[in-house]
């Protein structure tokens, strides 16, 4: 196999509710040659496959189930521009100039995201704020100096006391941070909007195309389908979500297992300005609302043992999410209509892998992390768009394997 597969997610989703997009997928019957192949048709994939078509490239995207089947699916889809690790913790692993790049890089993905999204006018997209509340990782104090942080790198930041997150939002914390001007959507629409997009600028997709061999060579790559199909590329992109490739260093990744439930519709009881709700805690819970006035509650993550091990946890997990959400707003009528368990990937800095394999030419990962996965994929379609292309991003450093730390 030329990933490592997993079962990535159990349950029922919200998302899966609702009449899943089109997609023009075909399967693959021949032997195919492009400038890329992109293995892969969640988010990340469909990014990268409608930047680099948008660039003048051959691109084939081809993945083993159909498009948004796997993780996609599972999201919760809360596009954040604040990266898991806080800016003073990651200042701290990395040093505070390469924290504030990257800090700021996952602002600019977020704002140029948010721009073709109005470019295209995609539905199930709404522009939200966030709130990070305090919690057993980070008090009152700590969140005072990262308010401190952020404003010093240019992102403005606003610090609420007790009091005033009391009397704005209703949660009784000691303190929360708001952030501004980032995004939740429903991941699949999301997703067939960029494939499409891909698509209708000569990407070809073909579906329930298994690749179980890459070779590697110095001009050409070749993969190889379960059928014995090959497919050969210029360069090859591995845009597979948790489900690393077996070549891929493992160094540093920890994949985990988080759960998410959607309650009923309750558009007269949600909280004031429907901003996206995070907090510093271990394990932390995360909250947003959707376009039926349900609210979307997930977290209580674990390290990912095995799906079965995973699944039997739904239902426990289901009402511990419940409880938390009951605790942080008792108005809030939490009966569940949908819950589910999926897996996702961490590494200790939040931050993702983009860049050339190394010992495989020509073959490149985008391999996202955490609770930024969409702004990641954003971030892997313009550095992979940028190489591709003759040019080297910035901060492509910052995410590559011959990083350190």
């Amino acid at each position: 196999m030329a990933t490592d597969s997993k079962n990535l997610r159990t349950g029922r989703t919200v998302w899966q509710s609702r009449r899943a997009p089109v997609i023009p997928y075909t399967p693959l019957t021949r032997d195919v040659r492009t400038d890329v192949l992109v293995i892969g048709a969640g988010i990340t994939g469909a990014l990268v496959a409608e930047a680099l078509s948008g660039a003048g490239l051959q691109v084939v995207l081809a993945d083993k189930r159909r498009p948004m089947a796997g993780a996609t699916s599972a999201s919760t889809a809360l596009i954040q521009y604040e990266i898991d690790v806080p800016l003073t913790d990651l200042s701290r692993k990395i040093g505070a100039a390469d924290a504030a790049r990257a800090w700021r890089r996952s602002r600019l993905a977020v704002t140029s995201l948010a721009a073709q999204i109005g470019e295209r006018d995609i539905p199930g997209v709404v522009s939200r704020d966030s709130l990070y509340l305090a919690g057993n990782k980070m008090n009152a104090a700590d969140l005072q100096q990262e308010a401190e942080a952020r404003r010093a790198i240019g992102l403005e930041t606003l610090y609420l006391g007790r009091a005033a997150l009391k009397e704005r939002f209703g949660i009784s914390r000691a303190a929360a941070l708001l952030g501004y001007g980032n995004l939740a959507a429903d991941p699949r629409k999301l997703t067939a909007a960029f494939l499409n997009a891909a698509h209708d600028q000569g990407a070809r997709i073909h579906a329930l195309v298994d690749i179980v061999d890459v070779d590697a060579r110095k001009a050409m790559v070749i993969a190889t389908t379960r059928e014995g199909h090959r497919i050969r590329c210029r360069h090859l992109i591995f845009a597979t979500g948790y489900e690393f490739p077996d070549t891929v260093p493992a160094k540093g990744h920890r994949i985990a297992s988080t759960w998410a439930i959607a309650t009923v519709p309750q558009k007269s009881r949600l909280w004031p300005e429907q901003c996206l709700i995070w907090e510093a805690s271990d394990p932390y819970l995360y909250l947003r609302t959707d376009s039926d006035g349900r609210v979307i509650c997930g977290g209580e993550d674990e390290e990912f043992s095995d799906a079965c091990a995973r699944d039997d946890l739904l239902a426990r997990k289901t009402d511990t999410l419940q409880r938390k959400l009951a605790k942080l707003f008792p108005d809030l009528d939490t009966r569940v209509d949908f819950a589910w368990a999926a897996c996702f990937g961490e590494r200790p800095t939040g931050l993702p892998i983009i860049g050339e394999i190394p010992r495989m030419k020509n073959c490149w990962a985008a391999l996202g992390y955490g609770g930024n996965g969409i702004t990641y994929s954003r971030i892997a379609a313009d550095i992979l768009r940028t190489a591709l292309t003759g040019g080297r991003d910035p901060d492509a450093d910052l995410y590559s394997f011959q990083r350190r730390r």
